[in-house]
Formats: C-alpha cells, sequence, structure tokens
C-alpha cells in the first residue's frame, strides 16, 4: 500500500524521497536484556536476546593485531555501550561499512540489508532518485545492534534523519576536516569558533571527537526543514566561519586545491543520503579510538584523540553519563528552529536560470 501510493506521487527527487518501513516479522515477545555476556574462550557462539537468538562467528579474530582487540572485543564493547548508543541511532536507516579482516583490512560500503537475515531485522526502504529501491538495515535493540556488529562493521553511520521522514533530519552538524598539515590543538580551536558562531545564532551545540583526527560539532534541530534546506544553512554558516577565520579554516570542498594547513569546515557531510560515524562509534585506528561526546570546557584543556578508546569509554560513560542524551531529545524546547533561518538562505539563494 505504502509503495503503491509513493509511485501514485511520483518517483523521488532531490526533494522528494519516499521511504518505507519494514516491520520485524517476528515481534518481541518477551523484554529484551540491556546486556548480554560473550564468552571469550569460543569462536563461534549464540547469545539469546530476550527471545531472539544472534549467531556471533569468528569471535576470536584479531582485528587490531598491535593492541591484540578482536572481534569478540568489539562485540563486548556495543554490547555493554547499547544502552546509551541505541538512542542515537534507532529508528534510521544504517549504511553498515564492514571490515571483514578488521581495523587494518580492506573495507566495503553495504547499503542493502543482507539475505538470508534473521525476520527480526527491521528495514527502511528508499527510494532514490535513480528509482532504486534500497532496504537499509535499522538498529533499534540489542539484538539488531549485534547482529549487525557481527557482520564485521566496527563503525556505525545511520542517517540523520528517521525512517518515517527521510528528508527532514533531526540536526545538522559540521565536520572539522584537518589538512595534512595541520595538528589536533588548532581542530580545536576551529571548533570554538564553530561554537562561538552557532551560539550567536543562539543554537544549542554538542561536540564529540570523531576518533579519527576531527571533532563532529551537531545542533539538535526541530523537524521541518528538508536535507536540503539543513545543508543550505551549513554551507552559508561554514562559508561565514571560512571567511572570518581565513587563517585557520576552509570551506573548500574539492581537496585537491584545499588548503593543506587548514581545518575544513565540512558542510557537505549534510547532504542528502551522507552519513558520519556515529556517537560511540568505534573507528577503525590504531589503539581502537571511539567517537566521544566531549564538554566545552574539556576542549579548552588539552586533549587527543585516543585519549578516548574502547578500553576506557565505557567507564568514562558510567561516570559522567550521556553527554549527548539532549541530541536526541524529542520536545522542541532545547532543539533549535531552523524554520526561518532556512527560509532565509533560500531566499538569498541565487535561482538557476
Amino acid at each position: 500500500m505504502a509503495r503503491r501510493a509513493a509511485a501514485r506521487r511520483g518517483p523521488a527527487t532531490r526533494d522528494y524521497h519516499p521511504a518505507r518501513r519494514t516491520r520485524s516479522a517476528t515481534p518481541r515477545r518477551a523484554a529484551a536484556p540491556s546486556s548480554v555476556e560473550i564468552p571469550r574462550d569460543v569462536n563461534d557462539t549464540e547469545v539469546r536476546v530476550g527471545d531472539r537468538v544472534v549467531k556471533l562467528t569468528n569471535l576470536t579474530k584479531v582485528f587490531w593485531p598491535a593492541e591484540r582487540l578482536t572481534k569478540g572485543d568489539v562485540l563486548r564493547y556495543y554490547a555493554g555501550m547499547a544502552p546509551v548508543l541505541l538512542p542515537h541511532i534507532r529508528e534510521r536507516a544504517m549504511v553498515m561499512k564492514r571490515y571483514p579482516n578488521g581495523a587494518t583490512g580492506d573495507f566495503f560500503f553495504m547499503k542493502r540489508a543482507p539475505t538470508p537475515r534473521p525476520t527480526w531485522i527491521e528495514t527502511c526502504s528508499i527510494e532514490h532518485s535513480s528509482g532504486n529501491v534500497i532496504d537499509f538495515p535499522v538498529i533499534n535493540d540489542l539484538a539488531s545492534l549485534l547482529w549487525v556488529i557481527n557482520l564485521g562493521c566496527i563503525d556505525l553511520n545511520e542517517w540523520y534523519a528517521r525512517c518515517d521522514d527521510v528528508d527532514r533530519p533531526d540536526y545538522l552538524h559540521f565536520d572539522l576536516d584537518p589538512g595534512e598539515e595541520v595538528g589536533f590543538p588548532q581542530v580545536i580551536e576551529t571548533a570554538h569558533a564553530v561554537n562561538e558562531t552557532l551560539r550567536g545564532l543562539g543554537m544549542p551545540t554538542y561536540a564529540k571527537t570523531t576518533g579519527s583526527r576531527g571533532i563532529h560539532v551537531y545542533v539538535p534541530i526541530v523537524r521541518g526543514p528538508t536535507q536540503k534546506d539543513v545543508w543550505m544553512v551549513a554551507k552559508t554558516i561554514s562559508l561565514d566561519i571560512a571567511q572570518r577565520h581565513p587563517r585557520l579554516t576552509t570551506a573548500v570542498y574539492r581537496k585537491e586545491i584545499r588548503p593543506r594547513d587548514r581545518v575544513h569546515v565540512d558542510f557537505n557531510q549534510n547532504a542528502w543520503g551522507r552519513t558520519l560515524a556515529s556517537v560511540y562509534s568505534v573507528r577503525p585506528r590504531p589503539r581502537a579510538p571511539v567517537s566521544t561526546p566531549v564538554t566545552w570546557e574539556e576542549l579548552a584543556r588539552p586533549l587527543a584523540i585516543d585519549d578516548f578508546r574502547i578500553d576506557n569509554v565505557p567507564a568514562r560513560v558510567a561516570r559522567v553519563g550521556d553527554l549527548w542524551a539532549p541530541v536526541t531529545a524529542t520536545p522542541r524546547r532545547g532543539r533549535f528552529d531552523l524554520a526561518s533561518l532556512a527560509s532565509a538562505t533560500r531566499r538569498r539563494s541565487p535561482r538557476p536560470r
């Protein structure tokens, strides 16, 4: 019915992206635990999560040789972090980035949920402008999370909008991507410049390390503007920041002409269909760093990306809680209403000839 209705409204376009949610074929009958024990002395096993059984394979396979971390260690990390992680990724299409041979091996992207798969894996079917419909997996619970990680996913890359309206995101963000000649202190300086600009606009801001080389700054917004409108606002702000901080930042998108000694304030990651590594994602880099929420006070002190790792982030979260909980809050209070700013940006944009 939903697919026929979408067809009557016409194919997907740049501003219209219909989606259809496929619910679990086997609804949960028993309450699922918030975590599970994953054994350390076996290579393959099955774990029960409520009334669902998840097959886990190659648990002893080494994913970080230098750190002697295994695929099982990654699964155990995500199992323990599920209570704080799941609110940030549920109800969203997930793009899978699979590392079958660990963090030091090759990877490949996979959008379509593989088959065969458990009947309780939910999907978000998104029609692209080409007319192609892709069934993305949706991670709403611990069993689904373990199933995806067992496919060899190290980090998680979810859509910015929920499946019920995949063209209206819940936040805008800025990916601070350092050039080859930039150290992390300059990235932190850039984050404060971005924060100053956003705060000047009345926006609430939340920062996290990328777990790679940069920092992500997110603004929770009232859902309404399309992804294109959010992208336009992010572009306008990024260009303004680059103009006011020319020795520190750049908004040049083409990497081959981008200054190597600047931090790229990347607005293009707000485009439809793009993703970033989610909060609490392990990253495939030395020491297994984690994309971790940090306070602006912490960013005023010396900090390094690998201060936050798979082996110490769970204890940090137990101590300070989920610093990004407000990003997923549903009430309008605490979220920025981008509608008027998006409308003004749209009016100022040149019309195509």
